[in-house]
Order: C-alpha cells, then sequence, then structure tokens
C-alpha cells in the first residue's frame, strides 16, 4: 500500500472530472453528478473526506456522444473503459488516468484490465409509469448485476446470495444477460410520462427509481475548486435517497464505503503487477 492519502488520491480523481467536465462543456453534452458524489457536494463541499470515487449520471443518448467526443479528443492521459469491451464488467464506464494505481478487492487478479485511478459514469435509464414494467426492469437488472459479480469472485454475504450466484453457473447467463440488457434499454426513446432509474448494482428498488424531475435541469454545483453540473434539484433528489442526507454515517459506514486495496497516485499499475510477480 501507498504511504499516499485519500486525499492525493481524490485529488487525481478530481483532476480526471475536470477534464470530462471540459469536453462536456465544450460539446453541449448532459451530465450529473450522483449519489455520493453529489451528497458530498451538498453535505461538504466536494468529496466525502473518507470517499475515494466520483459517480456521474448519463442517459445512453448523452453517453454515446460523451464516448465519441472522447475517442475523437485522443488523450493520451486518460483511457475509458467500457462494460461492452472489458469481460465480466456490470454496465457502467469508467474514465481512468494513466499513470497511476486504482486496484480494488474483486479486481486483484485481472491483470488483463486497466487499473487506473477513475471516475464513474453509471447508465441513468428511463422506464415508462407502469409498477409492472418497473419490477420488470428491476429484475432484468439484477439478473446482470449478480451475473457480473458471478464472473468476477465477489463473494456473497448471505446464504441466499450465495445460492443464486452458484445457480448461475447452471444457466446460459452470457445470452441471458444480452436479452436483459434490450430490454433495460427498451425505454430509452421515450419523451414524456416516464420515470428515470439505475438498479445495476446493488441499487434497492426503490433508491434507483427516480421522478425525471431530479434530472431535468443540470445546473452548476460547487464541489471542492471548481463547478460541476448537478440536478436544479439536487437537495430534493438526495432527501429522497437518503432521507437525513445530513447526518454523518458510522465510522463502519465510513470504511465500507473505501473502494481501493491498493492505491498510487505517481505508479503504473503495470509497475505494481510487475513487482509482485
Amino acid at each position: 500500500m501507498s504511504s499516499q492519502s485519500v486525499r492525493e488520491v481524490q485529488d487525481k480523481i478530481l483532476e480526471t472530472m475536470k477534464y470530462i467536465d471540459s469536453l462536456c462543456r465544450k460539446h453541449g453534452i448532459v451530465y450529473y453528478i450522483m449519489g455520493g458524489t453529489a451528497l458530498g457536494a451538498v453535505r461538504h463541499g466536494g468529496f466525502i473526506p473518507w470517499d475515494d470515487d466520483l459517480d456521474i449520471f448519463m442517459t445512453p443518448c448523452e453517453y454515446e456522444k460523451f464516448k465519441a467526443v472522447f475517442e475523437k479528443e485522443n488523450s493520451e492521459k486518460f483511457i475509458l473503459q467500457e462494460w461492452r469491451t472489458t469481460p465480466n464488467y456490470l454496465e457502467y464506464a469508467k474514465v481512468r488516468m494513466n499513470g497511476t494505481t486504482f486496484i480494488e478487492e474483486h479486481f486483484k487478479d485481472r491483470k488483463d484490465m486497466h487499473h487506473g485511478i477513475y471516475v464513474d459514469i453509471m447508465i441513468l435509464h428511463k422506464v415508462p409509469m407502469s409498477k409492472f414494467v418497473h419490477k420488470q426492469v428491476y429484475y432484468y437488472s439484477k439478473f446482470v448485476t449478480l451475473y457480473g459479480l458471478s464472473q468476477r469472485n465477489w463473494k456473497p454475504k448471505t446464504k441466499a446470495q450465495a445460492l443464486v450466484l452458484g445457480s448461475l453457473k447452471l444457466l446460459p447467463c452470457k445470452l441471458m444477460a444480452k436479452i436483459c440488457y434490450k430490454k433495460i434499454y427498451k425505454y430509452d426513446g421515450m419523451t414524456d410520462n416516464f420515470k428515470y432509474c439505475y438498479w445495476i448494482t446493488p441499487a434497492k428498488f426503490r433508491n434507483g427509481l427516480f421522478d425525471k424531475e431530479f434530472f431535468e435541469s443540470p445546473v452548476d454545483v460547487t464541489f471542492e475548486d471548481t463547478v460541476l453540473l448537478g440536478s436544479e434539484k439536487i437537495k430534493e433528489y438526495l432527501e429522497y435517497r437518503y432521507g437525513d442526507y445530513m447526518k454523518l454515517p458510522s465510522k463502519e459506514q465510513q470504511k465500507a464505503a473505501v473502494h481501493a486495496m491498493i492505491f498510487d497516485t505517481e505508479k503504473d499499475y503495470k509497475d505494481y503487477f510487475e513487482e509482485i510477480q
């Protein structure tokens, strides 16, 4: 483990986010800070002090525009890591910084992928107002999530999770995941009478379903020494998502929020893997 601090990692994450923000503003691409990043902006004026990641939402349409611009700009400092091109990855992208190391426990044996410090881009989908469809898309998303976890040696926390993960090995999961993704993207062309959803990863049903008003009007939100795009209704979003969002979590919850097993802001992850061989 490097002797560097989480604050030094946050500085690199912010540098990465500033690059993303510059591309988005230059080309009119909309994103929203979300989750703990939005919480940190309101409660702390930037990063949550113990947090070592930064998350943003993009709709599929905005993400495709961002991907095209990112590839055209061709920065040597950053790479775009996608679920489509990285085996056994869940449905979100990461903009990673070259020349750095950020290794997470469940990816520690993956020498075939980039392990630089990153910003997460989560994909925000649309669903019609039907509660029945909400449940359908929720379960499609949960299948994809569990399948992804089963492929990367994730350790189940309960017997039920262990049973489900074990049963996945008996199913044609790759084909089923492809079908599920098609169902998840089915409603993204809607223009009215819809909600947004994000149920990939451990998000619970209620916490992953949002009124469209939360993500209709992006505004500048102060974050550290810059401004990023967030919801005009960021406080309403946070109250919906977290309840009393100004209350600090326990020390145990703070430790659980840390992602990196090993990090280094100056050393490339490839050098780390060479050293441990």
